[in-house]
């Protein structure tokens, strides 16, 4: 967990130097055990000990119990009497659902006060879609959850609604380990998954740098449908 920790480290800095607040330290333990979730770390019905990340984090065990239940509401962990706090799983109708609600939220994201793209804005989204022509030669699944969160949270900026924002990264974060799963089974064509990824950042790209910024939502929207159609035979 090393890399994990340096991780930590760096993002609870915050962003005025070395002292960290009491929120950058927050915001750092809830990315950093939110990512492990995700990437399976963390696997669906594991017990997280509050005692090894307390000391791990090193923190006292109530702000990582403020981490822990703001991990609840957001559908990742859940608490049980007696036993601690263990890492949720979805069953599949909960999950098909789910996505129908981000299918329909991606949409109303083009329309609820969404933000232009500054010119630093597409520089990064440049970057990440060089990372993508990267992971595809690599081959790594990991490495394109990896990339996946961070440009769901670099596009997820686009929303002005606020409350539209929050609601929607989190729903992706309770689907983002299905994907992974699979892709470790052996049951995606990584080929296909990684190409079609691609593209649709480029398109995004497209859409964006004419400021038409609903087209970029239907995009996602696509993608999104598309991709959930081809997880849909894996979901038992």
């Amino acid at each position: 967990m090393s890399k994990d920790r340096t991780t930590y480290s760096e993002m609870a800095k915050g962003s005025t130097g070395d002292t960290p607040s009491a929120r950058d330290r927050h915001d750092a333990m809830h990315h950093v055990i939110r990512e492990r979730i995700c990437l399976l770390d963390y696997p669906p019905t594991m017990r997280l000990s509050e005692t090894e990340l307390a000391e791990e984090f090193g923190t006292s065990r109530t702000p990582l119990r403020r981490v822990l239940a703001r991990l609840e509401d957001e559908g990742l962990v859940r608490s049980l009497h007696g036993v601690g706090t263990i890492v949720t799983d979805l069953d599949r109708g909960e999950l098909t659902q789910v996505y129908h609600l981000r299918l329909e939220l991606i949409s109303l994201s083009g329309r609820l006060d969404p933000l232009p793209p500054t010119p630093a804005f597409l520089d990064r989204l440049d970057t990440l879609i060089a990372r993508a022509r990267e992971v595809q030669s690599a081959h790594d699944p990991r490495a394109f959850t990896r990339l996946d969160i961070d440009t769901f949270e670099h596009l997820n900026g686009l929303i002005g609604n606020l409350p539209l924002r929050r609601i929607n990264a989190q729903l992706y974060y309770q689907t983002k380990r299905i994907w992974l799963a699979a892709a470790i089974a052996a049951k995606l064509d990584l080929d296909m998954e990684f190409a079609l990824f691609h593209r649709e950042l480029v398109d995004v790209r497209a859409a964006l740098s004419v400021g038409d910024l609903q087209a970029a939502a239907d995009l996602q929207r696509a993608h999104i449908s598309m991709s959930f159609q081809r997880l849909q035979p894996h979901l038992a």
